[in-house]
């Protein structure tokens, strides 16, 4: 018998050559039913994977990510034998799960459109009713060859080739279709109940320009049409949503060949941007913090000290001056450190809290970019707190709080993951287990969930990193929080204890928004362009029925202005449905119609971007109305 840890910390008995199938069996049928995969001492199997000896075991289900990710994976398989049976002539590459979804590469004369996706859909469908099991094997490099050979895979060829020597080749076989893949996968195609192709781009083979371009199949695939249905509906809605297109409706933004990845702020843009950094202001004064600002361009021989020059150069931007090496900054954090420098402090200055509304550039892909979500240079809502080692969970637990803040007011939900230690860092396997124990006491303390991302941190320290969820249910990567026991030491950062001795302090990095830029494009997007009051650039439209009633909108518009609202009026010699409709369409937050009646009884007629036709309301309660609903960020 061995015994098998279980995720919650059971321990079970199994004989031992028991599959994890088995387990999940042992455990309960509902289980056994819904496993696709599983961690075995953390590393991903198949339920099929035979456990040989004592282990930890999780089963995975699709709801997990690598439990979705392997039963993607089965679908790309799937995908591939459909494409074969119809193609025999294609060639094979790749095909990866990715997020929501997965992709298969393939070399085909015939260019696939999408009047071939319902043939391909309809022999995917006979695949997984066929319900073949997925046998995997191995064999010798020279047998390995021999068979992608025979088989007329050029890619296969080469992915094996490319291969070290001692590398497991390991094969994955489903009725008449074998395909080389590392695994795991789903024990048989029929849990695969629904797939979608998406759709068909080009990509060169390996990613490189200079090899031959091959047609890329994006699909996604659940274990029920109604999961398929109502992510195609999420994805539909999405579309609708898009920032790019809200933002060119609305004027918000611009991105222009001549920079591209270097967004233009609009005005009304701007009054978003201006209105979140008002927000940011207030509400770290609340809390102690002191505004700094830190130039754009700083000497190489600093990023050389602060690590980044090792760690990070691909990511930087470069420049001379006077003869001399300059880096564009890609992080606040070394700046930071000199404004620290500049004074000696005692034990009882600390906490000192310095935020920066910091500018920085990064170079990104040219394929990568997107609109304000991925871009070259951003604003980061940074923050450097310096402290005792006594204060880290006092200070660890006030950002959390204040994040939580934050994210409540735009309603958002989240999750947090704590990330360990990347291969690419610095410090000593000590101080990294110190400052990672911190932000796990820091969590559990607070009873509060989180899931481990090992691998994920900073290169000078562990993060906490804060995922939300828009309305859609779609998951963003914004805030962060930062223990960092290596600046402080690179940058050779004291303070005098009360023992008169100089001591090292510990140091936070964190944000809030992320990136001010990708944050405007997740509000647009989470709010369809109906921003919160406070936030919309146009808080009133009035539009007048006819041009005799002008007068009357422009004092109208003057009161509102004297409360402090931003407010736009339309006399136009147009007619009144079709100035709701650009209106509506602009998505300005009030809508005001003045005619006669209006004009006469200052009684407005009221329609709301979110809640529609509110009738007539008094023109000092309209606007009293929209004050409070101001004061209050309700969104």
């Amino acid at each position: 018998m061995i015994k098998v840890t279980l995720a919650d910390g059971s321990v079970r008995e199994a004989e031992d050559g028991s599959s994890v199938l088995d387990v999940a069996k042992s455990i309960s049928r509902g289980l056994a039913k819904e496993a696709v995969a599983a961690k075995v001492n953390g590393e991903i199997q198949g339920t099929g994977y035979v456990l040989t000896g004592d282990c930890t075991l999780e089963i995975l289900k699709f709801t997990d990510e690598d439990g979705a990710k392997t039963f993607r994976h089965t679908a790309s398989h799937i995908l591939a034998q459909a494409v074969k049976r119809l193609f025999p002539e294609a060639k094979l590459a790749i095909g990866p799960a990715i997020d929501n979804g997965f992709y298969y590469d393939f070399d085909l004369e015939h260019r696939f459109t999408e009047e071939d996706f319902p043939a391909i859909e309809k022999e995917i469908r006979k695949i997984v009713e066929e319900d073949l099991e997925l046998e995997r094997f191995e064999l010798p490099r020279a047998e390995a060859l021999k068979l992608m050979e025979e088989k007329g895979e050029p890619y296969k060829v080469e992915l094996i080739n490319d291969l070290q020597e001692d590398a497991v080749i390991s094969f994955y076989k489903q009725g008449d279709f074998t395909d080389l893949c590392a695994g795991p996968h789903l024990s048989s195609t029929g849990p695969v109940k629904a797939v979608k192709i998406q759709s068909v781009a080009g990509a060169y083979w390996r990613g490189n320009e200079n090899n031959k371009m091959l047609q890329r199949l994006y699909a996604t695939a659940f274990p029920k049409q109604k999961e398929l249905d109502e992510y195609l509906a999420m994805i539909e809605e999405a579309k609708k949503r898009d920032h790019r297109k809200i933002g060119k409706e609305m004027d918000l933004f611009a991105i222009y060949e001549e920079g591209p990845g270097f967004p233009f702020f609009l005005p009304n843009g701007m009054v978003i941007r201006n209105e979140l950094e008002s927000f940011w202001r207030e509400e770290h004064a609340k809390r102690g913090y002191q505004e700094i600002k830190t130039p754009l361009i700083l000497n190489e021989d600093l990023w050389h000290r602060s690590g980044h020059w090792d760690h990070y150069k691909e990511n930087m931007y470069f420049t001379k001056i006077d003869g001399d090496d300059y880096a564009i900054k890609p992080m606040n954090c070394p700046g930071s450190m000199l404004v620290y420098k500049r004074k000696m402090y005692s034990y009882r200055d600390f906490p000192i809290r310095m935020g920066e509304l910091g500018q920085v550039h990064r170079h990104e892909l040219s394929g990568a970019l997107h609109g304000l979500m991925r871009v070259r240079t951003f604003t980061q809502d940074d923050a450097h707190i310096f402290m005792l080692p006594e204060q880290i969970k006092q200070e660890v637990g006030g950002v959390i709080d204040f994040i939580d803040h934050v994210y409540n007011l735009f309603g958002f939900t989240y999750h947090i993951e704590l990330s360990t230690r990347p291969e690419d860092s610095m410090g000593s396997d000590e101080e990294w287990n110190a400052a990672t124990e911190a932000l796990r006491e820091c969590l559990n303390d607070k009873g509060i969930d989180y899931v481990v991302n090992e691998g994920d941190g900073a290169f000078y320290g562990p993060k906490l990193d804060f995922h939300l969820n828009d309305c859609l249910g779609r998951t963003w990567q914004c805030g962060t929080i930062q223990l960092d026991f290596q600046m402080p030491q690179r940058f050779d950062l004291t303070y005098v204890g009360a023992d008169g001795e100089k001591h090292r302090p510990v140091m936070i990095h964190r944000v809030i928004f992320g990136s001010i830029e990708r944050f405007i494009g997740i509000l647009t997007e989470h709010f369809a362009g109906k921003f919160p009051l406070w936030l919309a650039p146009v808080q009133v439209k009035i539009c007048t029925v006819a041009e005799k009633f002008a007068d009357y909108a422009e004092a109208l518009a003057d009161r509102c202005r004297a409360a402090g609202l931003r407010v736009v009026t339309d006399t136009r010699n147009e007619k009144i449905g079709y100035k709701i409709r650009e209106a509506r369409n602009a998505r300005d937050s009030y809508i005001v119609t003045v005619g006669e009646k209006e004009a006469e009884s200052d009684v407005l007629s009221v329609r709301s971007s979110k809640e529609g036709d509110l009738g007539q309301i008094p023109a000092d309660e309209f606007i009293a109305k929209l004050v409070e609903e101001i004061k209050t960020k309700a969104c």
